[in-house]
């Protein structure tokens, strides 16, 4: 058994947040469409605002996307090297 069980751990809890369809869906729209803000996102995913902004923060709290403050928007983006690297390997994407 290996003994760096954190390694483990850490890839279980960013496994579970990307483990629901929108925040999938979320994670491969930032990668393949760089940054963008949540009015954006909604329009994509036609689901209400406040469900993509509950998604987005379970993202954000699991250190796989980043909010940056352009002016009067926050932009999103993946912050996460391994997840871009999953991403690409689950939709066979460069």
């Amino acid at each position: 058994m290996d003994n760096n069980f954190n390694a483990y751990e850490e890839a279980a809890e960013m496994l579970k947040a990307l483990a629901h369809p929108v925040r999938l869906c979320i994670a491969r729209g930032l990668l393949k469409n760089g940054p963008c803000n949540v009015s954006y996102m909604q329009d994509c995913l036609e689901i209400p605002q406040s469900t993509v902004s509950q998604h987005l923060q379970k993202l954000r709290t699991s250190g796989i996307v980043k909010a940056q403050r352009q002016r009067h928007e926050i932009h999103y983006t993946i912050e996460n090297e391994m997840v871009k690297q999953l991403i690409r390997t689950l939709f066979g994407e460069e």
